[in-house]
């Protein structure tokens, strides 16, 4: 019995409506109490400017179970000193009964497809049936699979991006010119379409309340650590709040700066995302106005994603098979 060794292209490969089933399955798995999900544990290192934080997982939905450990890293020095991504992380997905360690997995290229498939959960609950029109703010590596994600569970035809740096606009342009009526923009631009997913690491608001639509979902994706925030206090209290994980939004989602000021309570969290995925709460209705995801992203999603990415990938005989605990074949 063989490990595998799945490396970015591997991962990328993956099905992105296959991976935004099995996060959905995850949200109801969490909602029902069939998913076990430590707090996600960080490692500071300020002498290197960076930290490490774990996120281990494991979920049974009624038709499969899984369980797995994201190692991930935020060092943002990395491109300047070593020609490193500022993120990087390594996933090791294991067999729930035997703890065998099916795959080790690029972690990297696995947030971005469960970030992508949380975003397109989210938005098939919130957002309107037939949005057509999606943007982003922010033209980094999240913003590809936000867009490849979301246009598998709404029909978009128009994308506008929006960024500081002309070239990654260039660049998500050119990626998708063939597909999509896509051009750069503002964020009002990109604020009043039907969706819009911001992904930036900003401290700072960057999208007001008059930057969105009147029936806008967000998909605020960005917020990550305490102090992070991309949409001001005002667009927040105007919008229906949805949040993956109270624990970890407040902490560190978007949501986390004006709650711990006290600007918003819990009386201002419409709910979870898992309670709208099994029905508990009601999604987006005729009376609906603005909509905000926070999304902190939830190791439930990496281990559905990697459980997805390890099928496909021992089923197309993808990777490399190794040694790794030395059982005999």
């Amino acid at each position: 019995m063989k490990t595998l060794l799945l490396d970015s292209d591997d991962v990328a490969a993956a099905n992105i409506r296959e991976v935004t089933r099995a996060v959905e399955d995850a949200f109801v798995a969490y909602e029902r109490g069939t998913a076990q999900m430590p707090a996600k544990s960080y490692i500071d290192l300020p002498q290197y400017n960076g930290d490490f934080r774990s996120m281990p997982a494991y979920l049974d939905t009624g038709e499969w179970d899984a369980a797995g450990l994201k190692w991930v890293n935020v060092h943002p020095d990395n491109p300047d000193g070593d020609d490193l991504p500022t993120v990087m992380g390594t996933m090791i997905y294991s067999d729930p009964e035997t703890a065998f360690p099916l795959a080790v997995m690029d972690g990297t290229a696995l947030t971005m497809k469960r970030t992508g498939g949380a975003a397109a959960v989210a938005t098939d609950h919130l957002a309107i049936e037939d949005a057509t029109s999606m943007g982003i703010v922010g033209a980094g590596v999240q913003s590809y699979t936000q867009l490849e994600a979301i246009a598998a569970v709404r029909p978009i035809e128009e994308v506008v991006i929006a960024d500081v740096d002309d070239g990654r606009v260039a660049r998500f342009v050119e990626a998708f010119e063939a597909e999509f009526d896509v051009r750069g923009g503002s964020i009002a631009e990109a604020g009043h379409c039907d969706v819009l997913s911001t992904v930036t690491p900003v401290g700072e608001p960057i999208v007001d309340e008059e930057d969105v639509g009147d029936h806008t979902h967000v998909n605020a994706m960005g917020a990550d650590a305490e102090g992070k925030h991309e949409l001001t206090d005002e667009l927040l209290q105007a919008a229906t709040i949805v949040i993956d994980d109270h624990e970890q939004c407040t902490h560190s989602g978007e949501i986390n700066v004006p709650y711990s000021e006290g600007v918003l309570g819990d009386g201002d969290i419409y709910g979870e995302i898992g309670e709208i995925v099994v029905g508990s709460r009601e999604g987006r209705t005729d009376e609906t106005g603005v909509t905000v995801f926070d999304s902190t992203g939830l190791a439930i999603q990496d281990v559905a994603a990697a459980h997805v990415v390890y099928g496909e990938a021992a089923d197309g005989e993808e990777g490399v098979a190794f040694d790794l605990v030395g059982v005999a074949e």
